[in-house]
C-alpha cells in the first residue's frame, strides 16, 4: 500500500485548525501560497467583491479543508495575524560573516538581558535547523510582522505574515513539532517590545516647523527619563521603545540622530546596560523607526 502524502498534510492542516489557527495552502513541496495573486485574479468565487488575499482565505473550515487539500499534497500555512504570535529563529547562511549567531543563541541572549528563561512553548523545527516558537497575545493585540527588528537571525510573524506548519515537507526535509504542545503567552518583556509605537497626537501641528521641534525636545526628555529610570528586567524593553518613538523625530527632520543616540546610549548606560546592549538596541530600532516614518508626515 503505497503512503498518500495528501492524508498526512490533510491531517495536519486539520490539526492547526483545530488549535485556531486559520490556514491556507502552499504550493507543494513548497513555501509560497499557492492561491492566485492580484493581477491573475478573476473576480469569481471567493473573489467575487474583490480579490481576496491568503491571509483573507485562510480558513479554519474543515470542509473547506478537506476540499482543497483533496486537490493536491499543498503544504500548510498559517496566517500568524489571527492565530497569534511565531517567534522565527533562522539558522546563519553561507554568505553570512562567519560570526553571525543563529536565531536561538540570539533569543537566549535577549531573553537573558530581560531578566527571564527562554519561554517553553510548542516548537517546531525547520528543515535548516531552525526553529519557530508559537505564542498567544491578548485580545485585541494586533502585533506587526518584523524582520531583523529584535535581533538578527530573528524575525516575528503576526498579522501581515504566515509560517509554514508542522507536517509540511520541502526538498531541504520536513517542518517538525518538537515539544510543548501547547502555545505559551507571549511573554510580557516580548509583547512590549513588539508593540508598535504610540502614534504622534493628532492634536499636534507637525506641519509646523518650529513647535514640531519643540514637541519633539519635549518626547527626547520624556524618553530618556524614562529609559534611565528603567528598572531590572525592563530596561533593554523600555530603551527599544524610546528608540522607537523618538526614530519618527529623526525621519521627520525635527532632531538629528546622533543626539537621540547619544542622549538614549547614556541613559541607557547609566540604567545598568552595557555599552554593547544599548548600541545594538539603537541600531535596530532607529533603523525600524526611521525606515517606516520617513513619508508618514507628507502623508498626512
Amino acid at each position: 500500500m503505497t503512503h498518500d502524502p495528501r492524508s498526512a498534510l490533510l491531517l495536519a492542516a486539520l490539526d492547526a485548525a483545530e488549535r485556531g489557527w486559520p490556514v491556507h495552502p502552499l504550493r507543494p513541496g513548497a513555501k509560497p501560497p499557492a492561491l492566485h495573486g492580484e493581477a491573475a485574479c478573476r473576480r469569481t468565487g471567493a473573489c467575487a467583491t474583490g480579490h481576496r488575499k491568503w491571509e483573507q482565505r485562510a480558513t479554519l473550515d474543515a470542509d473547506r479543508i478537506r476540499a482543497a487539500w483533496a486537490l493536491r499534497p499543498f503544504n500548510i500555512g498559517i496566517a500568524t495575524g489571527p492565530s497569534g504570535l511565531v517567534v522565527d529563529l533562522d539558522m546563519p547562511k553561507p554568505e553570512d560573516d562567519a560570526d553571525t549567531p543563529d536565531g536561538m543563541t540570539s533569543f537566549q541572549a535577549l531573553c537573558e538581558r530581560a531578566g527571564h528563561p527562554v519561554p517553553t512553548t510548542l516548537t517546531v523545527r525547520t528543515p535548516s535547523g531552525g526553529r519557530h516558537l508559537y505564542f498567544t497575545t491578548p485580545p485585541g493585540i494586533q502585533l506587526p510582522s518584523t524582520k531583523g527588528t529584535l535581533a538578527p537571525k530573528i524575525d516575528t510573524r503576526a498579522w501581515g505574515g504566515y509560517i509554514v506548519a508542522a507536517g509540511s515537507i520541502t526538498p531541504a526535509g520536513p517542518y517538525e513539532a518538537l515539544s510543548a504542545p501547547v502555545a505559551a503567552p507571549v511573554p510580557g518583556w516580548l509583547l512590549s517590545v513588539l508593540q508598535p509605537a504610540p502614534k504622534p497626537s493628532q492634536a499636534l501641528p507637525e506641519h509646523v516647523t518650529a513647535q514640531s521641534g519643540r514637541y519633539a525636545d519635549i518626547a527626547l526628555g520624556n524618553e530618556t527619563r524614562n529609559v534611565a529610570g528603567a528598572q531590572p528586567g525592563e530596561r533593554e524593553a523600555t530603551l527599544f521603545r524610546a528608540a522607537r518613538a523618538l526614530g519618527r523625530f529623526v525621519a521627520w527632520g525635527d532632531l538629528p540622530r546622533h543626539r537621540v543616540e547619544q542622549a538614549l546610549q547614556e541613559a541607557g548606560e547609566g540604567a545598568g546596560l552595557t555599552a554593547a546592549e544599548c548600541r545594538s538596541t539603537l541600531r535596530s530600532a532607529l533603523n525600524w523607526s526611521i525606515t517606516h516614518n520617513q513619508r508618514r508626515r507628507d502623508a498626512a
